[in-house]
């Protein structure tokens, strides 16, 4: 990453579930052909990332499990694994950014989002990853991350 993807738009979901990314949005994540991960993170909260460092960090993740798994780190622990291995199975997919920046949220993700067509949808650069939020949920995280901006900022920096 090179630089922090940032900036926010409301965006209108389309009776196909389209959704058009902002142009800045779009060039600071995908690839030349478009190719994103889109991924659930909080109820009413969409990620799409590059699909390179998306992979990447799974990769990451799931090859430091599976060598606890081989050491026997996780034994007596089969409910978390279970728990991980379903949480991986239907938490991503692959996405493509078509033309003018536009995405289909898939089934299953929609329901997620909770946002209909013909509803507004928050999109929001979170620094290292899009987040497309429900506009309801959006206001209630911000609330209650925005008085901590001036100490995370100085957490990050100091």
């Amino acid at each position: 990453m090179e630089k922090l993807i940032l900036g926010e738009a409301a965006r209108t979901l389309d009776e196909r579930y389209r959704l058009s990314v902002p142009a800045e949005l779009v060039e600071a994540l995908a690839a030349e052909r478009g190719d994103c991960i889109l991924a659930k993170e909080l109820p009413g909260c969409l990620s799409l990332w590059s699909a390179a460092t998306w992979q990447a960090r799974l990769e990451e993740g799931v090859r430091l499990v599976e060598s606890k798994i081989l050491a026997r780190r996780l034994d007596g622990r089969l409910d978390e694994v279970q728990r991980l291995g379903r949480l991986l199975s239907t938490r991503h997919r692959p996405a493509q950014l078509a033309g003018r920046g536009r995405l289909v949220v898939p089934e299953g993700f929609r329901e997620f989002l909770g946002v209909e067509p013909g509803g507004t949808a928050m999109v929001v650069g979170a620094a290292v990853c899009v987040e497309i939020w429900h506009p309801e949920r959006w206001q209630q995280q911000i609330g209650e991350q925005m008085p901590d901006f001036r100490g995370l900022l100085d957490r990050l920096v100091g």
